[in-house]
């Protein structure tokens, strides 16, 4: 009896030291804490300031979904207009298509050569203009924030103090606002001519942007969107990706105004002695 009631007490008294440690533990140990977010620099109004020239460094324009290396759209132009493999850029899965929408993605694919805006220096919408394998400059004010982009010479700007759009176009009407450590702009008032990338990813002129901008350090930018578009799409998609500061010395936008080099694509069929016959 005495050694029963011995080995009952040695056991007790061992499960409360060992629950006293672990919760006068819980007690003492600091909480895990979360890493801290980044705070930008500073402009005079107290906003976050994301000047500079930014550039995407991904496959995006060529394809915004994950893709494996593929050919060009000539083989005379062997490796060096072929298509790079990448991740994607899209989250959650494929692109949310309706079915009449996703065959005519298919259908753009086929015909990039006569359908894609790229092709003829159309300018080039919202997001494209983002992830298009050109730097671009952010230029920041207090009532507006200029996008400055080197692909066709395009300007974007994003009113802070919101204002309504006069009429559809390319690059849609911009309106944003702060949110902490983030630039969150709402795009809408689109025309339905821009694609998403040279695969033929495609929208109508019901699209709407949800853009976030946030610096993550002083060399990056997490660029974030998310689609809106019930036309094309069944539910709204996102994509993400960061944006690298260009660090160069004296770097700078350059002038890229391509329209020079798509005349003949555009007009070529209107000569009197047809440049390829």
């Amino acid at each position: 009896m005495g050694k029963r009631f011995s080995t009952a007490m040695l056991s007790l008294l061992t499960f409360g030291l060992v629950a006293g440690t672990a919760f006068a533990g819980q007690r003492g140990a600091p909480a895990p804490q979360q890493a801290p977010t980044y705070r930008a620099p500073r402009t005079k109004d107290g906003k976050p300031d994301l000047n500079g020239i930014w550039q995407a460094v991904n496959t995006a324009n060529w394809d915004i979904e994950g893709h494996g290396a593929a050919p060009g759209p000539f083989w005379q132009l062997g490796a060096e207009f072929s298509i790079p493999p990448g991740l994607g850029v899209v989250e959650g899965g494929a692109i949310p298509y309706k079915p009449e929408a996703l065959q005519k993605k298919k259908e753009n694919f086929a015909d990039r050569i006569n359908r894609d805006p790229e092709m003829k220096c159309y300018l080039p919408g919202v997001p494209r203009a983002m992830y298009m394998p050109y730097p671009f400059q952010i230029i920041q004010s207090t009532d507006q924030i200029m996008m400055v982009f080197e692909y066709a010479g395009a300007l974007r700007t994003v009113y802070m103090k919101h204002s309504d759009a006069p009429a559809d176009s390319w690059m849609g009407w911009s309106n944003g606002k702060w949110e902490g450590e983030s630039l969150v702009i709402n795009t809408s008032d689109f025309i339905d001519k821009s694609w998403f990338d040279r695969s033929g990813n495609w929208h109508s002129d019901e699209l709407k942007l949800t853009e976030r901008l946030t610096a993550t350090d002083k060399d990056h930018l997490n660029y974030e969107v998310t689609i809106e578009d019930p036309k094309v799409f069944t539910r709204p998609w996102k994509m993400s990706m960061p944006l690298y500061r260009i660090v160069e010395k004296n770097a700078q936008v350059l002038e890229y105004k391509c329209i020079e080099f798509s005349e003949d694509v555009i007009y070529g069929h209107l000569r009197k002695v047809p440049l390829v016959k």
